[in-house]
């Protein structure tokens, strides 16, 4: 029996996917930033990627002072609003509060950050001035965090910026990626319109940046050029069947879901193939949408998941259930899926072994491949000056961009930051490393 209704309509939608971390009302804001402690040496600021000063943000909360929380945030985090809702900020800034060590419950950061940035959203208080022109220009591909953040900071140190995406809205993940019960479309474009407006950035949507070509152009006509194209598509398995119908990567699931909302198609029974953050995103999304039977099979034990412990949480108070130690080994169906064949499996000195003769199918009309993304190789081995047979110039074994201290690549006119240097970790990490690159940047432009 499901947990959740199918909707059928835009309010049964909104009812199934509940923000997980609502927004506070004033009162709310008020007494839960009366709760810290304002600690001299906070622990919640050094398991912060960005470093934002969290006890100063709550005590200006606290006295009333929204516009002075959101500046304090923003100086630190240029996707403050969005890390608000989609940060683990249980295994962060939350999990380091020292309220854990005495069995209380963490201030809720993340929701206090949240409420503070989405009021100057809301209002489009003015907050920054954008640095002396310095009559320099860089081009930025790619609009999500890591180019968002990358274009704010450029603009703050007085750079022209143009910021190349390749789809038709920005934001990357934050709108084509994230959970919609951890943050609405809504909430991820007006968070970018407010920056744009606030930094003077411009950004050309549906222009791809896909060859050569299109490189050797950047690099006539600008100073430098930041890569933020994070990764790419979801990776195959490797198995028989994966092309039948009723297939589709995890990522490119949650894509549609938020896009089409309601009208997206779901099977009746879900099998998701994974055991990472996506895969339990992926997991919660096919039970809010009405699925009768959802279930995650991973290939090693729960303690060997990727995906944080509260994420595997909410999957199974959503309904999931969970496969562990089986292997896939065929996607069985006659055009569309019916089912997925696996194989017991067991721990050998660090290494998988199949377990002979245990192989069992699970009936289901939907599969969904939770199974990581794909670099996008291709697309970088066309950098100006760089031989495809010496891919180690800009790009490691794993297909990541290969950076210095600074950020700067081994061709000195481009910086990268973000999923496609760490190989995928999350918005507060590539907001981090692009608020780095762009200093890089900076430093590169006055030589």
């Amino acid at each position: 029996m499901a947990e959740y209704k199918k909707p059928t309509t835009e309010a049964e939608f909104a009812k199934n996917f509940h923000p997980k971390k609502p927004l506070m009302t004033d009162t709310e804001a008020y007494y839960e930033s009366s709760r810290c402690l304002y600690c001299y040496d906070a622990p919640c600021i050094n398991a912060c990627p960005t470093g934002i000063d969290i006890p100063t943000f709550i005590r200006q909360i606290n006295s009333d002072n929204k516009d002075g929380a959101a500046k304090t945030i923003y100086d630190s985090n240029w996707m403050g609003h969005a890390c608000g809702n989609v940060c683990p900020t249980e295994e962060l800034c939350e999990g380091a509060c020292v309220y854990t060590n005495s069995d209380v419950k963490p201030i809720e950061i993340g929701r206090l950050q949240a409420h503070a940035t989405e009021k100057v959203i809301r209002t489009k208080k003015k907050l920054f001035r954008t640095g002396k022109d310095t009559g320099k220009k860089v081009a930025v591909i790619g609009a999500g965090p890591a180019g968002i953040s990358a274009a704010c900071e450029l603009r703050m140190l007085g750079h022209a910026v143009d910021v190349f995406e390749a789809k038709a809205k920005p934001s990357g993940l934050c709108v084509y990626g994230v959970a919609p019960y951890k943050l609405t479309n809504e909430q991820a474009l007006d968070e970018i319109g407010y920056l744009q407006d606030q930094f003077g950035f411009n950004v050309h949507y549906n222009k791809p940046v896909s060859g050569r070509a299109d490189f050797d152009k950047l690099e006539k006509d600008y100073d430098a050029i930041f890569i933020g194209i994070g990764l790419g598509t979801t990776s195959s398995l490797g198995i028989p069947g994966e092309d039948k119908q009723g297939v589709i990567g995890a990522l490119e699931y949650v894509e549609e879901l938020r896009t089409k909302h309601h009208k997206t198609p779901i099977g009746n029974n879900v099998i998701v193939l994974g055991g990472g953050n996506t895969a339990m995103d992926a997991a919660s999304e096919s039970c809010r949408m009405g699925a009768e039977s959802v279930i995650i099979a991973y290939r090693r034990g729960p303690e060997e998941m990727g995906a944080y412990s509260f994420e595997f949480d909410l999957a199974k108070k959503s309904g999931a259930k969970a496969l562990f130690n089986v292997t896939p080994v065929e996607i069985m169906g006659n055009g569309s899926v019916t089912g997925v064949k696996f194989i017991r499996n067991k721990a050998a000195y660090g290494k998988i072994e199949a377990i002979p003769g245990s192989e069992f199918v699970e009936i289901c009309d939907m599969v969904l491949l939770g199974t990581g993304q794909g670099k996008q190789v291709e697309l970088l081995e066309q950098v100006s000056g760089v031989k495809l047979e010496q891919k180690s110039r800009i790009l490691d074994d794993r297909g990541r961009i290969v950076v210095n201290e600074h950020y700067q690549t081994n061709n000195p006119k481009y910086f990268a930051a973000g999923d496609a240097v760490n190989g995928g970790v999350e918005v507060v990490n590539a907001a981090a490393e692009a608020k780095k690159a762009t200093h890089g940047i900076d430093q590169y432009l006055k030589k």
